[in-house]
Formats: C-alpha cells, sequence, structure tokens
C-alpha cells in the first residue's frame, strides 16, 4: 500500500521550494521572453511578470492537450484555485483562494455572463461554465484576489475571464472527437465533437467564425453510493453554437458582433433519504452582444451592449409542479483609455437591468432590478515603482451606493524579479434569491424551503496581498500572502432535520487568509516541472469556526516531457487537503493522479489519450455520506485535425 504525503509535508515541501527560490534569484540571470499579455488584471494589456495583480492563465495549446469538458475542469490545477462539488451528481464550482463561487466573477471576453438568479448559486455557477464551448477559447486568464475597483459585484473573490478565439483573415478549421469514460461502475461514457472554421469573408473588411460543439454523457451510477440505484453524475447532453462577425470599418474602427447559443439538458436520479427521486432540468440560453472599438490617435474607445435570456425547464419530482423560469440581463457599458501625459487613464460606465420570472420560487410570479456603475483607474511610475489606481462606485437598486477603492504597486528590482502588492476594498450585494421575502426556494431534499431576508446586509471585504515574482526563459517562481477580512459574510441556515422554513443571515466577521507559491523549471529542452501549493485558513470570526468546503491545503505538481517535436507527456498530481463538509463534519485528504500524451500522427492530425485519477482514488466515509464521491479512474481518448 502507498502511503500518502501529509499535509504537514506538502506544506514542508513547498516552503523549502520557496525559499530555494528566492535564495537563487540573486544568482541567475537571463531575461523572459514569449511573455503573454494579460488584460483582466487593468483592461490594459500587461506581462503577466508585471500585471497589477496575482494573474495565472491557461492557453489553447494547453486545453487541446487535456480532456477536460468545461472551464472549472480546465482551469483545476492553477494556483489558488479549488473546484468542489457546489452539489453533488457532478455539478462544480470555481473556488478563489478559499472563497465560495458566489465571490467569483465569470467573464467572457470581458463581459458577465451570468444567470444565478434563475438557477440559485452554485447550479447557476455549474450552468454558466458549461455554456462556453471549449473549443472556441483562445485562453482563459484567472485574477486571484477582489477586483471591485474594476469589476463590482461578485468580484470580491476573484475573476475568471474566457477570452474566445478571435476570426483570422486566413482560412482555418478544426474537427474533433474525444471519449471518456469511467472503468468502474455502470454509465459515465461521455462523447464529445467540435467543429471549429474561421476566415476572410469580404477581404479586408468582414471576418467571421463558427464553433459548433456537442457532448453527450450518460449518467453514471456506482456501488460506492449509498444507494446504488441512484446517480453520481447526471446524464448530460449540451450543445453549444458560438460565432463572431468582425467589421473592419476603417484602421481605427471595428464592430464585433458575437451570438452564443447553448443547450443544455439534465436528467438523474438523486438520492432523498434512501429514496430515488428523478430531478429534469432543462436549460436554453442566448448570448449576444455588439462591440464598437474606436483605435485613435490619443485614446482607445469601447462601446458595448450585452443582451442574455436564460430560459430554464426545472422539472423535479421535490417541486410539485413543472418550473418555467426565465432570467434576462440587459447591459450597456462604455470604456475609454489613454495617455494624460505619463498616466494611462481608464474609466467607463456601467447599466444593468436584470428580469426574472419564476413560477416556482417568486410569490408575484416576476420580478426586476438595476445597477449602474461608473469607475476610473490611473496607471503611473515612479522611478521602478508602477501604481495603479483605481475606484469604481456602484448604485443597486435594493442596496444603493457603494465605492470600492483599490491601490496596487509593482516595484521592478531587475527585469525579471518584482515585488508587488496591494490593498483593496470589495463589496457583493445579496443576490434576489438571498434578500427577497417573495423568492422561496425549496431545499433539505424537499422538506424545507428557503426564503429570502429583506433584514440582510450587503457584504464588504477588506483585503491585502503581498507577493513576489522571479521569471527568466528557462524558470520562474512566485510566493504570495494575502489577507481577505470580510464583513456581514452571508450564510444559510443549516436545517435541523424540524425546520420547515429557513434563510439567511449575515456573520459579523469572517477572515479568509493563507500563502500562495508556485515555481517551474525546463530542466532540459523536452522536460519540464511545475508546481504550486496554497495554505487557506477561512475562520467565521464570530462562531471561531472553519468555513466549509475550503481545504487547509491543495497543491499540484506536473511533469511535461516532449521527447520528440510530434509528441507530448505529462503526468498530473493533486492534492486536496482535510475540510469541512458541515461545520461539524470533517472530510480526510484525498489525492489524484492524472497521465496523458498527445502524438502527431501526420501533419495537423492529433491523437490523445489518457487516464485521470490513474490510481482510482476514493473519498472516506464523510464524504460518502453526503453523496460526494470522486468520479472512478477514466480513460480518454481523442483525435483532431487542423485545416491552414
Amino acid at each position: 500500500m502507498s502511503k500518502k504525503p501529509s499535509a504537514n509535508n506538502i506544506s514542508l515541501y513547498c516552503g523549502m521550494l520557496a525559499v530555494s527560490l528566492m535564495s537563487s534569484i540573486t544568482v541567475q540571470a537571463g531575461t523572459a521572453t514569449d511573455e503573454v499579455m494579460v488584460v483582466t488584471a487593468s483592461q490594459t494589456k500587461h506581462p503577466e511578470l508585471t500585471a497589477p495583480a496575482s494573474v495565472s492563465y491557461i492557453t489553447r495549446e494547453e486545453l487541446d492537450k487535456l480532456a477536460v469538458s468545461d472551464v472549472a475542469e480546465a482551469v483545476r490545477t492553477l494556483p489558488g484555485i479549488n473546484i468542489n462539488p457546489g452539489t453533488t451528481y457532478g455539478r462544480n464550482e470555481i473556488k478563489i483562494r478559499g472563497l465560495d463561487s458566489d465571490y467569483t466573477l465569470l467573464l467572457v471576453n470581458g463581459r458577465r455572463i451570468n444567470s444565478r438568479d434563475a438557477l440559485t448559486s452554485a447550479y447557476g455557477n455549474d450552468f454558466d461554465l458549461s455554456s462556453i464551448p471549449m473549443s472556441a477559447i483562445d485562453r482563459i486568464e484567472i485574477i486571484r484576489g477582489p477586483m471591485s475597483s474594476l469589476y463590482g459585484a461578485d468580484a470580491l473573490g476573484g475573476v475568471v475571464n474566457v477570452i474566445l478565439r478571435q476570426p483570422s483573415d486566413n482560412t482555418q478549421a478544426n474537427i474533433g472527437y474525444q471519449y471518456d469514460g469511467p472503468t468502474e461502475g455502470s454509465g459515465g461514457d461521455t462523447h464529445r465533437w467540435d467543429l471549429y472554421a474561421s476566415g476572410s469573408l469580404i477581404p479586408n473588411t468582414l471576418q467571421g467564425n463558427l464553433i459548433i460543439e456537442q457532448s453527450l454523457r450518460d449518467a453514471w451510477r456506482t456501488d460506492k453510493s449509498l444507494n446504488p440505484e441512484t446517480d453520481i453524475l447526471e446524464e448530460r447532453d449540451k450543445l453549444n453554437i458560438f460565432t463572431t462577425l468582425k467589421w473592419l470599418i476603417t484602421d481605427q474602427q471595428d464592430m464585433d458582433i458575437e451570438l452564443l447559443y447553448s443547450q443544455d439538458d439534465r436528467d438523474a436520479d438523486w438520492n432523498n433519504w434512501g429514496r430515488a427521486v428523478t430531478n429534469i432540468q432543462k436549460l436554453d440560453r442566448i448570448n449576444a452582444a455588439f462591440i464598437h472599438n474606436g483605435y485613435w490617435s490619443q485614446f482607445d474607445s469601447r462601446f458595448r451592449y450585452s443582451y442574455e435570456n436564460a430560459d430554464l425547464e426545472d422539472d423535479s419530482e421535490l417541486n410539485g409542479a413543472v418550473g418555467d423560469i426565465s432570467q434576462t440581463n440587459h447591459i450597456v457599458d462604455g470604456q475609454l483609455s489613454g495617455y494624460l501625459g505619463s498616466h494611462l487613464l481608464t474609466g467607463g460606465a456601467e447599466y444593468s437591468v436584470t428580469e426574472l420570472d419564476n413560477n416556482l420560487t417568486l410569490v408575484n410570479g416576476n420580478v426586476s432590478y438595476n445597477r449602474s456603475a461608473l469607475y476610473i483607474q490611473d496607471e503611473f511610475e515612479i522611478g521602478g515603482l508602477a501604481i495603479t489606481l483605481g475606484g469604481r462606485f456602484d448604485d443597486h437598486e435594493i442596496y444603493g451606493g457603494e465605492f470600492s477603492p483599490r491601490i496596487y504597486t509593482v516595484y521592478s528590482l531587475t527585469d525579471n524579479w518584482v515585488v508587488k502588492g496591494g490593498i483593496g476594498k470589495a463589496f457583493k450585494a445579496p443576490s434576489l434569491n438571498q434578500y427577497s421575502k417573495d423568492y422561496a426556494v425549496l431545499a433539505c431534499r424537499g422538506a424545507c424551503t428557503v426564503v429570502g431576508n429583506p433584514d440582510l446586509k450587503a457584504e464588504t471585504a477588506v483585503s491585502y496581498e503581498l507577493a513576489t515574482s522571479y521569471q527568466t526563459d528557462y524558470w520562474g517562481g512566485s510566493l504570495t500572502l494575502f489577507n481577505n477580512d470580510i464583513k456581514d459574510m452571508i450564510q444559510a441556515e443549516r436545517w435541523d432535520r424540524v425546520a420547515t422554513e429557513l434563510s439567511y443571515f449575515n456573520v459579523d466577521e469572517a477572515q479568509v487568509r493563507g500563502i500562495e507559491t508556485m515555481a517551474w523549471v525546463d530542466i532540459t529542452d523536452s522536460l519540464s516541472l511545475s508546481g504550486n501549493y496554497m495554505y487557506t485558513d477561512a475562520t467565521d470570526e464570530t462562531t471561531n469556526k472553519t468555513l466549509t468546503l475550503t481545504p487547509k491545503h491543495t497543491a499540484n505538481i506536473q511533469v511535461s516531457w516532449q521527447p520528440i517535436d510530434t509528441l507530448s507527456t505529462y503526468l498530473a498530481y493533486q492534492y486536496t487537503g482535510t475540510q469541512y463538509l458541515r461545520t461539524d463534519k470533517k472530510s480526510a485528504a484525498y489525492n489524484t493522479l492524472d497521465l496523458g500524451a498527445q502524438y502527431e500522427v501526420i501533419k495537423n492530425l492529433k491523437l490523445k489519450l489518457g487516464m485521470t485519477n490513474l490510481t482510482d482514488e476514493e473519498r472516506d466515509d464523510v464524504a460518502t455520506s453526503y453523496d460526494y464521491i470522486m468520479k472512478s479512474r477514466s480513460i480518454y481518448a481523442g483525435i483532431s485535425y487542423d485545416y491552414q
């Protein structure tokens, strides 16, 4: 029997790695090249090393080598990220630095995508993530830490910005297929097809692309469940169609029209205290955006209108009726960015309206609310010190005005070594289901309802971070300390198996603090090693209890080997430490090991093959008792062809 590494050993190893990294800085030389320019940290372009925030990203090339079905799976090994089931049955949520998915803002090309009012928090996060076709992604940028000064509410924990592939002048196309299936239990097979095409429709005037992706997954059952007659992974059929038209008006202007259609059908037999109940949800979503970009002599401009409609048919045995739910979001925003002397100024305004119809949860059947915001940011340098000052004022129809300031500094000790850090205030207004007394959600597996609390206060947080990063052509690393002091954190009452009505309440004070460290090294031209580690201390300061679903220790290590130009392989290890599933129920740590390879058989024809959860790791009895069961060892295989 193999011995699992303890949390203490991992912490010690990563700490030694960070110390070794920092002590080596003074004797190493080199200049980082081939830098990816990130935009989410300030809405202006910066190299990752000097960006005014803690940034990580994953590229199109890296995604092609993995077996991932949505954005959550794509980013799960990045620093500061923890993917926990928001519910069982395979619905995931992205947690950044120990904060729930409610505090993670999801953007697509810099604009919000959000159906949480229709689906409630955990469901909405997973459905939103699944609506983005993986084959449409150019890269994903993650900002770890609050960004309310630019993006407003919901960015208290961080931002996930999915940047989609843009149309090209040259004709390009790709077609691919991928299979994934568990080796234990029954069902669970996933088949995914995707098609990508891009090119010029009118030379030098009109470009376009089209991405079609369909994924079919059977429900998965296993004897590991307390009720083997229920599903661990729900049946899920997805269809995503994305298209962009880019009109090159002049050298100084262009206009984009983006359209995303998503169909997401789920079907599962859920375990309801030993009894199987059928849960069927069918979501149709349309996202559209019209964007005008101007590149003028003194400044750049952007004007954008975004429309989103999500229609949900919610048919569960526990509902007592079929839900007919619709959420519509309208967002208009504009932004200017340019230099005034040595100051790079960025400012903008935003106005949004959300409309919700829900025959199951809203007493009056429908409700609407609006938000507006103004923001400004100033980037300038004093000597080797780059300073970013920003602030945003949000006006919520229900919760009034809130100002979120931020200051962030980056000091370049050398071309390769920076020290950076900052302080910012963030806020999050309660969601509709949390504050509206007319909103009542069925919960407790059908035994109670959770109603809104109109006396809730908005959450606010003051966050600090201090980091140092070093980067050359062949190795790099970083060490970050972070602290979030949160006031009036919103929590849901826990069911005592007696009450028939629950609600939400504010926790006076909560603190989430921790350490992140990461490092990578190209051992040879063909062999590289990378790893990251995060320690998180998340505490309800009122009760002195640890916040739930927040592992204290998470770690990732990956070895990548490319023995020849046409073959690349990787071996990835992930450790998730102990965590409380309920305030008094602690689940043990677990590990996963993944193995994969990609081979170019002939020019532009690629095969990939691999295995996830290689050791067939299982979670403990505490997790199993709440139906948190990890997918067994699984095999994946894929084929793709590029035309250029």
